[in-house]
């Protein structure tokens, strides 16, 4: 069939040369179409091509509709609706979007941080929605698309607690842009890498600390970020005491937008569900990076961190790890992940002094 390059999709493929007005081949018969080849047609005036009625992986082939000569993705007749989708809905949008991205990135495409802040801002926006989900993130996660749930979380989460720690609305969004970008190195990654369902080698694993220098080198020349923002994503795997990576930079050659990024990304990683690791409840999280204050983390980042979380966690219906329900009635700022528990018989229990019993889970 033949249809206009705005019509076509990765997958297609092309049954005739393409050639351009100087009669030079442009894109060989045969060759299976990437969103490279379409945006490369687009650049140079094709009208139309020839292709194939199936796409490479055998499903037939729906060209994308044309309204008055503009190419209309049916995805994006819905982006102005995001304002009449729950939060969930609307995150969840986010996540497939930033999917989309990333698979252009990983077939050489440069990054767009004109559909990225066209579909991040508006979720950054909702910020005081955020509040009563922001801890919740995990939850909507899916193991399968793990990684793409984590990279939206990471922005969302990096935001919220920027906006908290008193930001500027300005940075505070940059922040969240950051947290959102962090990973984007991984799309230089042998793709076998990011799917393993089991403990990496030692191999993959330094592999894997190459993707802070990718991410950085995808926007080092982007001019619609700040420069604080690409330190951010270089720098979010770095820790106080010089552990961390790719540069192993201490205390204050850390950016403080990567100390923000660091701590959310240890506490999404935490209590999400995906291949390699268990998750942990949030409590259980929260005893985990308490334990890094002063060491690895920013203290006023994870004080930060704690407080608001802590705010919002009287009166938080709870499962225990002995599997009996209550509700949080008094939490110690010192210990806030080992609160006094009203059980639903009525019996209060500190689980300062139950060591062995932890919050396993958050329930409303």
């Amino acid at each position: 069939m033949r249809v206009k390059p705005s019509q076509l999709i990765p997958g297609c493929i092309l049954l005739q040369e393409v050639k351009g007005k100087s009669n030079k081949p442009l894109v060989p018969k045969n060759t299976v179409l990437e969103e490279k080849h379409i945006t490369f047609l687009g650049k140079f005036l094709i009208s139309s091509v020839e292709v194939s009625s199936k796409l490479a992986d055998g499903k037939v082939f729906q060209p994308k509709e044309i309204i008055e000569g503009v190419s209309v993705n049916r995805e994006h007749k819905k982006e102005k609706q995001h304002e009449n989708l729950s939060f969930k809905n609307h995150y969840d949008h986010a996540v497939h979007m930033y999917k989309k991205e990333f698979e252009k990135w990983q077939n050489g495409m440069p990054v767009d941080m004109a559909v990225l802040r066209k579909h991040i801002l508006p979720l950054l926006e909702r910020i005081n929605e955020i509040e009563e989900e922001v801890y919740l993130l995990h939850r909507y996660s899916k193991r399968k698309d793990y990684f793409y749930y984590h990279s939206v979380a990471l922005g969302v989460l990096s935001a919220y607690l920027g906006k908290k720690m008193g930001f500027k609305k300005g940075e505070w969004l940059q922040i969240g842009i950051a947290g959102l970008l962090s990973d984007s190195g991984m799309a230089k990654l042998d793709p076998a890498i990011l799917l393993k369902e089991h403990p990496l080698t030692m191999d993959e694993l330094n592999e894997i600390k190459k993707h802070p220098a990718y991410a950085y080198r995808l926007v080092e020349n982007t001019p619609t970020i700040t420069q604080g923002v690409k330190i951010a994503v270089l720098q979010h795997h770095e820790r106080l005491d010089g552990s961390g990576y790719p540069l192993g930079l201490r205390k204050g050659k850390i950016h403080r937008f990567a100390r923000i990024i660091a701590l959310c990304d240890m506490y999404n990683q935490m209590t999400s569900e995906h291949s390699c690791k268990e998750k942990k409840s949030p409590y259980k999280a929260i005893e985990a990076l308490q334990k890094e204050k002063y060491t690895k983390l920013d203290p006023e980042v994870v004080n930060a961190f704690i407080d608001s979380l802590v705010r919002f966690s009287i009166g938080t219906k709870v499962k225990l790890s002995n599997q009996f329900t209550g509700e949080i009635v008094f939490i110690d700022h010192d210990e806030p992940a080992r609160p006094i528990v009203r059980l639903q018989d009525g019996q209060i229990l500190s689980l300062q002094q139950e060591q062995s019993i932890f919050i396993e889970e958050v329930i409303g």
